[in-house]
């Protein structure tokens, strides 16, 4: 149902606003801790050599050696006040847990992110395939593994098999919600891994589609949900605040695997997955050069860009890294708030 604002529920609202800046304070002081323990641990990121990407090294050399595992300071901040004031007496208005809002993505958050920090430790490590890591077809397979048990839980576990397209209805898909399901997570954590390549700029983009998402389940009445968003919102920030140009440390695949697949499965809990694309548009045009990168060099032997994802290809052709994050921020935010406003439309519709 639509709340407007002369009927908003404002404790739930405070106390939503109180976990977002606990989050981020949480997270700003003990990031020095865990950078400091990620050099010591020298879990520092690899450079390809030239030989095999010669303009990628070219742009990049100077990052090697800038510690990796950087989404471990999101997700252990958010374990910390999703479990914290559930255990705790007297903490009854910060307690997000509920199985129907908050279970699963803080299950996959879990799980994801910590397939991530192997693959990470692996690249760091020059284990595995092409300098380290898990080949990309078995990342594929994880991210496709990961969504399939969130859409059992979905299908079996909450009973949910309902799909909305907004401004049209919504319909029951049956057993076709299961692969639906598992194509929205893969994409969608497909596009934010292939996003995190620049300083400062995953991070943006999933700081404005966690507030749209956040803003979309407090409409809904989902309160739970929105404080997990808001509490993920409050980590990323100060994750930023070290990782914008000249980062401090990166994301990694810790951070990027488990914040996109969960950023799937809240789309999925509020029902607006078809507004991704709106929303997270900079991600996927991110994915599709990508895709038509290797395409047209599979079939024209001939690239399309000079390096992909499409932000390397900024670089390549004279963008200074600050300007190319800044434009993408920009245009994040901006259609973070058209889908929010398409999301609110609807949502009226509905009541």
């Amino acid at each position: 149902m639509y709340l407007s604002t002369h009927n908003m529920p404002s404790t739930e609202l405070t106390s939503i606003f109180i976990l977002a800046t606990l989050s981020f304070f949480i997270a700003i002081v003990w990031a020095p801790s865990l950078i400091k323990f990620l050099r010591a641990a020298r879990m520092g990121k690899g450079i390809r050599p030239a030989s095999e990407t010669p303009i990628y090294n070219q742009l990049h050399a100077k990052k090697a050696g800038t510690p990796t595992m950087g989404g471990i300071l999101i997700w252990v901040t958010v374990l910390i006040l999703a479990f914290v004031p559930h255990w705790l007496p007297g903490f009854d208005d910060l307690d997000f847990l509920s199985r129907t809002e908050t279970w699963l993505p803080l299950g996959a958050l879990v799980m994801s992110a910590l397939v991530g920090i192997v693959d990470d430790y692996l690249n760091v490590k020059g284990i595995g395939a092409h300098g380290g890591g898990i080949r990309a077809r078995h990342r594929l397979f994880i991210y496709t593994v990961i969504a399939a048990i969130g859409s059992w839980w979905f299908f079996y576990k909450l009973d949910w098999d309902v799909f909305r397209i907004p401004f049209v209805g919504n319909f029951e898909l049956g057993w076709w919600y299961i692969p639906v399901f598992i194509i929205i997570i893969v994409s969608t954590s497909f596009s934010v891994n292939e996003a995190d390549g620049l300083d400062g700029l995953a991070g943006g983009l999933l700081l404005a589609a966690y507030g749209a998402f956040g803003a979309i389940a407090f409409a809904q009445g989902k309160f739970d949900l929105a404080a997990l968003c808001a509490v993920i919102a409050g980590g990323i920030v100060a994750f930023l605040w070290y990782n914008i140009h000249p980062a401090r440390f990166f994301l990694g695949d810790t951070g990027a695997m488990s914040l996109g697949v969960t950023l799937g499965i809240v789309a999925m809990l509020t029902n607006y997955a078809l507004l991704l694309p709106i929303i997270c548009l900079p991600f996927v045009i991110e994915s599709l050069s990508v895709i038509i990168q290797l395409a047209s060099k599979k079939f024209r032997n001939k690239k399309v860009f000079k390096v992909a994802p499409i932000h390397h290809h900024f670089e390549a052709i004279g963008w200074p890294e600050p300007q190319i994050v800044m434009r993408a921020w920009m245009i994040s935010g901006v259609l973070a708030v058209v889908g929010l406003a398409l999301a609110l439309m609807d949502i009226n519709l509905i009541a």
